[in-house]
């Protein structure tokens, strides 16, 4: 995979202390602004990146890569992944993977009309903690209730407070609890129940945009809530309660670090079974292995899972009359 990163942001940094351990990822080219040059070169520098650009439309044009990936602010989502898309790059999305639902199907139809990759970077469907847990649920019984809790004060939330608009609190970029933090938790609902018969979201709301949250999705035998909060902090964990035991999931949903089986008397078993220290490594090493084999099968079926998460958002965002552009 040759690969070009746009952005230079927190998630950037966090991916690159990772992609020295890709072995079959070439970093090729980085993309930003002019005003993050010197972080660009920075970076280039210490992670051996091949090339920089300042302009996007140029990058594109440039054939040292095949696959973009999309790290940019989340309102920028849906026109640097249209934008190589046409160019005929596969793209790697962060999530959320658009603001908006129709945004997304537009992505979608131009990857399915030009047989390119169109894949969402979202942990959680990768981890083998994920997968172990996706087989464990059918040992608590009939499942009753779910609640996923990821709850962080957020670093940017004093400057918000004090009147400082930075992205994740701009309704304007695709802020919000929602989009920035409850989305790890749709992500794990939908990925393990499908698509919900109902959803209602009801926020906080602080100058327009949602600091807080709780996602009611309703499974008919069963119900989830979601909450996810910037503005105030708890234990963070997920809970399924079944009749006939509960799983206690420890911990982000975007991490999966570990999660114990109980009956309804006792701890059964405790798994950690995720292969990686970094939570982004083995989704990366898919991507890696659905690029070089061209694994269009596998990449609808992800791009399927995170339609109905989309669908979720566009469900939650309508319900509570939010206001994402």
């Amino acid at each position: 995979m040759k690969l070009a990163i746009t952005g230079s942001g927190k998630i950037v940094h966090d991916f690159l202390t990772m992609a020295p351990n890709l072995k079959d990822t070439e970093l090729s080219a980085i993309i930003g602004t002019q005003r993050s040059i010197d972080t660009l070169y920075q970076l280039q520098k210490q992670y051996d990146i091949g090339k920089v650009f300042t302009d996007y439309d140029e990058a594109l044009r440039d054939d040292s890569f095949d696959t973009v990936y999309v790290a940019v602010p989340n309102s920028l989502h849906y026109t640097f992944s249209k934008k190589a898309l046409e160019a005929g790059k596969n793209v790697i999305s962060e999530k959320p993977f658009t603001v908006k639902y129709d945004e997304f199907l537009e992505l979608k139809h131009i990857a399915q009309d030009k047989n390119l990759i169109l894949i969402e970077a979202i942990t959680n469907q990768y981890l083998q903690n994920y997968l172990d847990l996706k087989k464990q649920l059918s040992s608590i019984g009939n499942l009753k209730i779910i609640e996923s809790n990821y709850s962080q004060y957020s670093s940017r939330y004093d400057a918000f407070k004090a009147g400082k608009i930075l992205p994740v609190f701009n309704p304007k970029m695709g802020g919000g609890a929602l989009m920035d933090i409850n989305i790890y938790n749709i992500h794990l609902i939908v990925g393990l129940f499908g698509k919900p018969a109902h959803v209602q979201y009801l926020p906080n709301i602080e100058r327009d945009i949602d600091t807080s949250g709780i996602l009611v999705l309703d499974y008919g035998t069963s119900k989830a809530i979601a909450i996810g909060a910037k503005d105030s902090t708890a234990p963070i964990r997920t809970v399924f309660q079944g009749d006939q035991g509960s799983i206690v999931l420890n911990g982000p949903t975007n991490e999966m670090n570990s999660f114990d089986v109980y009956d309804n008397q006792k701890l059964l078993e405790k798994v950690s079974h995720n292969p990686y220290q970094h939570r982004m490594q083995q989704e990366f090493v898919e991507f890696e292995r659905i690029i070089r084999e061209n694994d269009l099968a596998t990449a609808e079926l992800q791009l399927e899972h995170s339609e109905t998460v989309m669908w979720v958002v566009n469900e939650a965002v309508q319900s509570a009359g939010l206001k994402l552009d």
